[in-house]
Parts: structure tokens; C-alpha cells; sequence
């Protein structure tokens, strides 16, 4: 099940098709789970696709996680390791750096519930994409209370996915993520050459897009995203979302997650298509040029993100050198 030593390209000669239904390993990353988590396990249990194993790694001091654990019906599908005890985004990196790439990678927060139908419809989807070549799906969820009611849709994503929307803004819920197998070899491979990401979901849409892969984008919800005190980011929906862009605009929160995403991405550059190697370095220049020089570079860069509220805050940043 695990393993350190990054074996990508080479691992993609020895892939293998499957005549039943391909194996899928779900990493998830807890810190303090207890009081959500049984659901979430109930749900894995419950998937149509039943052929999964489920990798936890437990960050910080267990609340009683590691019990539930043990002691649930899918126990035998279980693997346990230990976090970094460094935030949410470095334990799923973690994850990605010790869990044996080759099979189907799925990602699960620990307190939202999933839909029956969920690791079907995604290695459905992604199996009509050519073997060799990455591939990552996505979906809208149903957004909930912290009882699991007053559903509402996700926001949608009209634009095509792509680099350059990648570099500005994430579109991929880390809790719908699913990646095909040449995709995980990928991503096990370049988690090994990165130090810090954002937020994992979003390096993992601008890892798969850099490296020229696919990006699915499912228009139905494949879970229900449970919101409570305890959410890291939240559903990025409504005024109360706009309004936090607004200010992570302002207090500088957004230029340092640029820094961060920059830092990362001229780390596995080297996977990159030749284009998108250029569309970074533009980017990366673009941002220590004169207000005009900045806009005309980033403008040529074809940077964008999904609605004309979001690209307006984007290009606000960038007029105030908080991008």
C-alpha cells in the first residue's frame, strides 16, 4: 500500500488493464474527526463502486478518529498512518507522498457524506480517457448544514477548465477529486519534488492542467459537503464568500498564497508542456513589472477566472500589487 520513491514515467509501462471494476484508494486527511466521521464512513460503505481501500492519516492528537477506525464494519479496507502535524494542506500531501500510485486516487475530507453513486460515475468518466494521459475529475456537491439539510448547489464552472485559470483560481472541491491512474502516478511523483501547497485541491487542478492532462467537470453532485464551525475554507458561494475574497484580497492573504502556489509550481515545473512552462514564467515576471507592463503581461497570459465578479477581484489585486 505505501511507498517513498517516486516512480512515475517508469511505473506508466507496467500499467495494467483491469477486467472488473479498477481499484480505487481513497486518501483522507483527519484532525480531530470524531463527531463526522462515522457518516462518512457509512457512506464509503455504501458506494456502488465497491472495489476501495481507504488510507487515513491522523493529524495531531487523536480525538477517538483512530477508534472509530478500527472498529468500523470496513475496517479490513483501513490503513492508518501518522500526519506531519502541519494543517490540512501538508497532511494531504503527506498522503500523496506515501500512498503507492497506480490505481484510482480519490479525496475525502472527514465530515461530508457521499452519494451512492459517486466512485462510479468518476472512474466511469475517467476511463474514456486514453490510459497514459492524466486525468482528474471533479463535481458540483450539495451543499449542507452541519445536520446534512437545506441543500443547495455548488456554484457552476461555465468556463472550460485550463492553465491559466488554474494559476488564478480553483474550481476542483478537493472532497469530489478523483484521478485516473496515470494521474496519481503524477502526483506521487511531484509531491515528492513541492515543500508547501495552498490548499491541496488547488495544486492538484494546476498540476493536471500544467502537465497538458484532463480535467473533468461532473455538473452533478457527487456528495453532501457538510458547512460547520470547523470547515477550513467553506463553500465558496453567496455574498458572505465574495465579501471574504474581498478582504483576503486586501489583508494580503491572497498575494501570499500566489507566493506559495509560484514556490510549488516552479517546483514540478519540469512537468509542465512547454506552453504552460511559458504561461508561468510570464506570469512569475509579470508580477515584479510596472502597473501597465504587469497588466499587458497577465492579460497576455490569458489568466482568467470563471465569472466576471471573480476576475474583477483578480484584476483589483493586481492593480493594488497584491497579486
Amino acid at each position: 500500500m505505501l511507498q517513498s520513491t517516486p516512480e512515475w514515467r517508469q511505473a506508466l509501462t507496467g500499467y495494467e488493464m483491469w477486467s472488473e471494476a479498477p481499484p480505487v484508494t481513497v486518501l483522507m486527511a483527519v484532525h480531530r474527526g470524531a463527531p463526522h466521521l462515522p457518516d462518512q464512513l457509512d457512506s464509503l460503505t455504501e458506494q456502488q463502486h465497491k472495489n476501495w481501500s481507504l488510507v487515513v492519516s491522523i493529524d495531531g492528537e487523536d480525538d477517538g478518529s483512530g477508534q472509530i477506525l478500527d472498529t468500523h464494519p470496513s475496517a479490513a479496507r483501513i490503513t492508518r498512518i501518522t500526519g506531519p502535524g502541519k494543517g490540512a494542506a501538508a497532511n494531504f500531501l503527506h498522503l500523496m507522498r506515501r500512498v503507492d500510485p497506480g490505481n484510482y486516487w480519490a479525496f475525502s475530507d472527514q465530515d461530508d457524506v457521499w452519494l451512492p453513486h459517486k466512485l462510479g460515475s468518476a472512474v466511469k468518466q475517467l476511463e474514456n480517457v486514453p490510459w497514459n494521459q492524466p486525468a482528474m475529475y471533479h463535481s458540483r456537491s450539495l451543499i449542507t448544514d452541519g445536520l446534512l439539510d437545506n441543500h443547495r448547489m455548488s456554484p457552476s464552472r461555465p468556463k472550460p477548465p485550463s492553465f491559466a485559470n488554474a494559476l488564478v483560481q480553483n474550481i476542483a472541491g478537493g472532497n469530489t477529486i478523483v484521478l485516473n491512474p496515470a494521474a496519481s502516478r503524477l502526483v506521487h511523483a511531484a509531491a515528492h519534488d513541492v515543500e508547501d501547497v495552498t490548499i491541496h485541491d488547488w495544486w492538484l487542478y494546476q498540476l493536471i492542467t500544467g502537465a497538458g492532462g484532463v480535467v473533468l467537470h461532473d455538473e452533478a453532485p457527487s456528495l453532501l459537503y457538510r458547512q460547520h464551525g470547523a470547515n477550513l475554507i467553506g463553500a465558496n458561494d453567496g455574498m458572505r464568500a465574495r465579501a471574504r475574497r474581498l478582504r483576503m484580497v486586501m489583508d494580503g492573504t491572497y498575494k501570499r498564497w500566489m507566493e506559495t502556489n509560484i514556490a510549488a509550481l516552479k517546483a514540478c515545473a519540469k512537468y509542465f508542456t512547454p506552453e504552460n512552462r511559458r504561461i508561468l514564467r510570464r506570469v512569475i515576471a509579470a508580477r515584479r513589472q510596472p502597473l501597465p507592463v504587469r497588466m499587458k503581461m497577465l492579460r497576455d497570459a490569458g489568466i482568467h477566472r470563471q465569472t466576471q465578479f471573480a476576475s474583477s477581484v483578480m484584476w483589483l489585486s493586481v492593480i493594488l500589487g497584491r497579486f
